[in-house]
């Protein structure tokens, strides 16, 4: 029997009823897992550093002792020691993903009316960012590209203080790529701190960490939760799910490549989720085939087997509209078009995070390089909530500036529309003028 299950529909609406079982990927939080986390954030907002050290000799580092904070020469030390050939590759990341995002820029912008009133919008960075970069197993695989990923953004949105939270390796150290990675954006402010205690030293402050305005980058469930349950002493970039990608595919898509970018998703995470979308049950057999060789050969094949079995699925349709139509409805976080006619159907797509359009965009190649942003909206929220941005760590004021001819002509309905609420000392303000 093949690892990832096919379904059969004979229009769109039938994947209300056979994609259920997809929805059961939500996690809406784990009791235990909250209340190890809230005592977790107690502790960082009452013992400060204290907490932080007790934290990262508990889950990281035994040894653990110094500054938490990385030294100005440690990260060049720790830059220097990289092979120059993934600095290089590190740089040309960066670069296209500061060339997209200087496309975002908003500007403040003022309007004057008839009556010699000034209303407009005014746009500033926040203050302060706090990024957090998961180090990967023991700290050996770090995720370089969700620093340049949410350090770039915020550069570009003019933020002045960023401070990086990373969890040590078992010796204490960072791992030399992230330092790298610092280095070249010339972020000075590197701290050895992990887990859901950094998002609460970062949210609350201690003696070491000043408290940030706004928060972003992945984690586990621990560092999520975290996430969420600070959400609103500071802003947050979003609270992700597992990765997942959807695929329509056509007769004009090679079935090895397909297998390879469902893969490339299922090897993430258990959890994560790969859908491929045919139109012919040909296809079908021929991909539940292939993946099934391909799983065979990776280094995470448990994990990606595990999340072809559970939550992916090979799902057949009538046609390029249907298939498009239960898109749609999943609002996957990647979704590739590797159709004959991608941009033709590119109108249609109303649902998803990134659109990958052709056979030759896998969806490594947003993860990694081309410059839009990898943190993306998954579990369906893409109905409603988009990609981190310049936008996430800006916040726009309004300007009102009204003239009297303004108040003078439009008293009257002020006071009314006040007056309607219950609110008199509202109209008085107005009448008074």
């Amino acid at each position: 029997m093949a690892l990832c299950r096919t379904i059969t529909l004979q229009n769109e609406r039938e994947w209300a009823t056979a994609g259920q079982w997809l929805k059961e990927r939500a996690n809406p939080g784990d009791a235990g897992v909250d209340t190890k986390v809230r005592e977790i954030l107690e502790n960082v907002r009452e013992k400060g550093d204290a907490a932080l050290t007790d934290y990262t000799r508990q889950f990281d580092c035994p040894t653990f002792e110094g500054a938490l904070r990385v030294s100005e020469q440690d990260i060049a030390l720790g830059a220097a020691s990289v092979p120059t050939e993934a600095r290089d590759c590190i740089a040309q990341a960066a670069g296209n993903i500061r060339a997209f995002h200087e496309e975002q820029k908003e500007k403040t912008w003022l309007q004057m009316r008839p009556d010699g009133s000034i209303l407009g919008q005014m746009v500033n960075p926040v203050a302060r960012a706090g990024l957090y970069v998961p180090g990967g197993k023991g700290g050996n695989t770090p995720l370089v590209s969700s620093f340049l990923m949410n350090a770039i953004p915020a550069m570009v949105a003019g933020v002045p203080d960023i401070a990086v939270c990373t969890p040590p390796r078992a010796d204490g150290t960072v791992n030399p790529v992230i330092l790298a990675a610092a280095h070249l954006l010339d972020i000075h402010e590197v701290y050895r701190v992990g887990g859901a205690w950094s998002i609460g030293a970062m949210a609350y402050g201690t003696e070491s960490i000043a408290p940030v305005d706004v928060i972003a980058g992945p984690g586990n469930i621990f560092v999520t939760t975290a996430k969420r349950m600070v959400q609103g002493t500071v802003g947050i970039d979003m609270i992700a799910g597992p990765s997942e990608v959807c695929v329509i595919a056509d007769g004009s898509a090679n079935i090895r490549w397909l297998a390879a970018d469902l893969l490339s998703q299922a090897e993430h995470d258990p959890l994560a989720s790969a859908i491929c979308i045919v139109f012919e049950p040909m296809h079908a057999a021929a991909l539940a085939k292939e993946l099934d060789e391909q799983v065979k050969k990776l280094p995470r094949a448990e994990i990606a087997s595990k999340s072809l079995k559970d939550w992916s699925a090979i799902v057949v349709v009538p046609s390029l509209n249907e298939a498009i139509a239960v898109a749609n409805q999943i609002a996957p976080e990647h979704l590739e078009l590797s159709i004959r006619t991608p941009w033709d159907a590119l109108p249609y797509i109303k649902n998803a995070g990134a659109v990958f359009l052709g056979h030759h965009s896998p969806e490594p190649v947003g993860d990694y390089f081309a410059g839009p942003n990898h943190v993306l909206p998954t579990l369906g929220t893409a109905r409603f909530s988009s990609a981190l941005s310049v936008q996430t760590f800006c916040k726009k004021t309004s300007i009102i500036a009204t003239s009297r001819n303004f108040l003078r002509d439009n008293r009257d309905a002020i006071a009314a529309l006040a007056r309607l609420e219950g609110l008199e000392a509202h109209a008085l303000s107005v009448e008074a003028r």
